[in-house]
């Protein structure tokens, strides 16, 4: 990532119990830290790349760990004055150790947590803190923290080839290039449907997904692999839907962001859920490709529903943005509240509708959600998941 490699080992003095830290890889940020005392550390965050912001998402490796200790990090540089760490949200943790000798993956840590306003403020920018105490559970371990459960873009890519060598599931899943990011990655887009036995093939509506534009909001990208997992199944109301439905699917539309551990940007340091109207094919690749592709899409056929996948930092629970006129049609299915009350009620342990919004702000209106909408798409959605 960027041209570094990490160093292969810092070379530590005999009872030296400093601690070694490493982000120079996939989706890894960190910029700074400073020792403040044996068994607490302050980090800086860097922000997205070719901006003065956007620091949230965090993923980086500490070695030289001694167990049982009562260590401290916290965060110095957030820049949004609220966060679910005020409401029980705790950093994760994965142990090298642990998951060698118990097969224990990713898990929530950290006590004394706080997030709060601090004096590193410069002109009119506030910054926030985080901070937690834990305890590492091994001597000598290497561990990972991270802001949500990581995601990357090889994880995407062994899961795709995967799928395009499973004898069954690539007869109705055609994984397809839909065009190349900045950095020359590849951005993918998936067919799933159950071969027609018969003409009327072209009278099945199109479903249109897609997925971390992003790059922090790795939670997005897990929605998808569960919804996917589904869909590739074997089960009935699987098979019932690839029967009825052509779904076209974008599972990772920034993977440059993805790469370099940004959190909301692509490589031009720009949000690219803000470029949907726009004409620059050249410096947002995957939004114009997606934009295009759902237009070739609505000539073949009816779009029945337009979903793109996002988490929240700021607001629990799982719920939609959609769009609606002042003056809504009177045909109940073409009510955009149908869809979002719907998943409220089969699972209303996870969906919150009250949550859900259906006006469109004036600063939305570059959204996939809002474009898609005024193309013509009557069920345009924007998931957020906390």
């Amino acid at each position: 990532v960027r041209g570094l490699c990490p160093l292969k080992q810092i070379l530590h003095q005999k009872g030296d119990n400093t601690l070694i830290f490493e982000a120079r890889f996939e989706s890894g940020n960190l910029q700074k830290v400073v020792k403040v005392n044996e068994f607490e550390y302050q980090l800086t965050l860097r922000t997205d790349l070719y901006t003065s912001r956007h620091t949230q998402w965090y993923y980086f490796q500490v070695s030289n760990t001694q167990a049982g200790m009562p260590y401290r990090f916290t965060i110095v540089n957030f820049t949004k004055p609220n966060s679910l760490y005020k409401r029980g949200l705790r950093p994760l943790l994965y142990s090298e150790a642990d998951a060698k000798k118990h097969k224990v993956g990713w898990r929530r840590t950290g006590n004394e947590i706080k997030y709060y306003r601090n004096n590193a403020g410069q002109g009119e920018r506030q910054y926030f803190s985080l901070t937690w105490t834990f305890q590492f559970p091994h001597d000598r371990d290497t561990c990972y923290f991270a802001h949500c459960y990581p995601y990357t873009y090889s994880n995407l890519q062994e899961y795709l080839g995967a799928i395009s060598k499973d004898p069954v599931k690539s007869k109705f899943c055609k994984i397809h290039i839909l065009c190349r990011s900045l950095a020359g990655n590849l951005v993918y887009v998936l067919t799933i449907t159950n071969p027609s036995k018969s003409v009327r093939g072209t009278e099945r509506k199109a479903v249109i997904l897609t997925a971390r534009v992003h790059p922090g909001e790795t939670n997005s990208s897990w929605i998808m692999k569960g919804f996917l997992d589904y869909l590739l199944s074997d089960s009935g109301k699987a098979q019932l839907l690839r029967d009825n439905f052509v779904f076209e699917v974008v599972p990772m539309l920034n993977p440059d962001g993805v790469i370099v551990g940004n959190h909301r940007c692509s490589l031009t340091g720009q949000d690219l859920n803000r470029k949907y109207r726009s004409n620059v094919k050249k410096c947002y690749p995957s939004v114009w490709h997606t934009r295009n592709m759902i237009r070739r899409v609505m000539e073949e056929r009816d779009i029945f529903l337009y979903c793109d996948i996002h988490g929240h930092n700021r607001k629990q629970n799982v719920f939609m943005y959609g769009c609606e006129r002042r003056q809504q049609a009177k045909g109940p299915y073409m009510h955009p509240r149908v869809f979002p009350l719907l998943l409220s009620k089969s699972c209303p342990d996870k969906f919150s509708f009250p949550d859900c919004r259906f006006r469109v702000r004036k600063s939305k209106k570059g959204t996939g959600r809002v474009v898609m909408w005024k193309m013509g798409i009557n069920n345009s959605y924007t998931l957020e998941a906390s």
